[in-house]
């Protein structure tokens, strides 16, 4: 099980420092003050997926932030996945912009998706990696955050007259 709250506070500890770079590099045109922070990035998201959630840097932080509030327990496989989702996404944009030397404008595409995951997160509670994994996982997520992942019965569906 995963605390929402310490999950979605993580998300925010690492939009803030991600826009505010994603913003520099428009401005300056290269994408080398995402450079530091794409490496932290994939080694925070790393972490949380081999070593545990107990271990990541920014997941650490959060818990400080968020302990005097309520946990909200939530499954851990769809977390886990909307993780290594995240970590895919650093690792490629970390591999364009330095082995590859792709064009700024794929760097910042990369990025761009990845922040607006982590906006999305963070802020309105929407999970994108979450819906992916009940889309593409065989067994159905467990304990999402405000029944999102259940289904509803005959009882709840709407009949139109």
């Amino acid at each position: 099980m995963i605390n929402e709250r310490e999950a979605r506070a993580a998300a925010g500890l690492l939009f803030l420092p991600g826009i505010v770079l994603y913003l520099t590099a428009i401005h300056t045109g290269t994408a080398d003050p995402l450079k530091p922070f794409g490496a932290a990035f994939v080694l925070d998201m790393l972490i949380r997926v081999i070593a545990g959630d107990r271990y990541a840097p920014s997941l650490a932080l959060a818990r400080l932030i968020v302990s005097r509030q309520r946990p909200e327990w939530v499954g851990a496989p769809q977390k886990v996945f909307a993780w290594w989702l995240g970590y895919g996404m650093g690792f490629a944009a970390c591999l364009a912009t330095g082995l590859l030397q792709a064009p700024l404008w794929v760097t910042l595409a990369l990025c761009g998706t990845c922040l607006a995951l982590l906006f999305l997160e963070t802020a309105f509670g929407i999970c994108v990696g979450c819906a992916l994994q009940s889309r593409f996982s065989r067994t159905a997520p467990q304990q999402c955050p405000d029944d999102t992942c259940a289904l509803p019965n005959d009882a709840d569906t709407p009949t139109t007259p």
